[in-house]
């Protein structure tokens, strides 16, 4: 049960008895997604790491929390299914387009894009929540794809770190859906 109404108008609305149909999962709550204990902070490149909050293996997707603490890049990459990004504090931008993201920043990013994430120095880390389907094609200075990046290689990362900082490769488990 959530907090206990006080004035809310909703305040005596019975809530459903069966919440989860047949071989439904519960939903994955976190609370604070961008804050916490450093271990959870899984390095993706030298200067970035991402906090995975919810997987999905069978649709080969995922989001997380990106995080640079300085000026920072992820390799340049392909998607070539859609990506979803809310910027939650920091500075950030893809070197192929004319914006700069900061906090409160929403980006769509259509299938078929290629470009290069680069973090700013700021004041403030950069934190962006990312909804990823779908592969990332790692591409070399032309253009050309030299490798990909999807779940299962981020499964694979995170159980490898989450091991090594003593939390356990299994916690992994706790966010697939």
């Amino acid at each position: 049960m959530p907090e206990t109404p006080h004035s809310e108008f909703w305040k005596g609305i019975k809530p459903v008895e069966n919440v989860f149909r047949e071989g439904g999962l519960p939903e994955v709550y976190m609370p604070n997604i961008a804050e916490g204990d450093e271990r959870y902070w899984v390095p993706i490149s030298e200067t970035v790491s991402s906090k995975p909050v919810w997987i999905s293996p069978s649709k080969n997707m995922w989001a997380d929390v990106l995080m640079s603490k300085s000026a920072g890049l992820v390799n340049r990459h392909y998607h070539p299914h859609p990506i979803w990004a809310y910027t939650i504090s920091g500075k950030w931008a893809y070197l192929e387009h004319s914006w700069t993201a900061t906090a409160g920043d929403f980006i769509y990013e259509t299938p078929g894009e290629s470009h290069t994430l680069v973090c700013y120095d700021h004041p403030d880390p950069m934190k962006v929540f990312f909804v990823v389907s779908g592969p990332l094609m790692w591409l070399d200075d032309d253009g050309n794809t030299t490798g990909h990046f999807d779940v299962f290689d981020y499964m694979k990362l995170a159980r490898d770190h989450y091991d090594a900082v003593g939390i356990g490769a299994d916690y992994v488990d706790t966010l697939i859906r």
